[in-house]
């Protein structure tokens, strides 16, 4: 193998390296945060201007969320709220900061 192509390789491995202990660094964390946020409470979802961008999925979420009507004081319970809210949420199809998958029970991280 030749130094030019060795020197390629070990730059694409160190970019690999790069991007995935960045992105560890973004995960929720244990005390159900995201950068400092909680991850519960009352909800407002914007178009513009999020606390943080949620993408829904159906499997290996982040965090698993219970919409509820009252009590929103657990990791992983949200009341959706028109004002007052403890976080913004955009929605969004690509590029998220959390992950969610929706329950009706077990709310909080998998």
């Amino acid at each position: 193998m030749s130094a030019r192509r060795m020197t390629v390789c070990m730059a694409a491995i160190a970019l690999i390296a790069f991007a995935l202990a960045s992105r560890a660094a973004d995960d929720v964390a244990p005390d159900c945060t995201f950068k400092g946020l909680k991850l519960w409470g009352n909800i407002e979802v914007v178009e513009s201007f999020p606390d943080i961008k949620v993408q829904i999925v159906t499997s290996f979420p982040d965090l698993k969320v219970q919409v509820v009507e009252s009590f929103p004081d657990k990791c992983g319970k949200w009341k959706f709220v028109k004002s007052f809210p403890d976080l913004k949420v955009q929605f969004v199809e690509s590029f998220p900061d959390v992950k969610i998958l929706y329950v009706e029970s077990f709310p909080g991280l998998p």
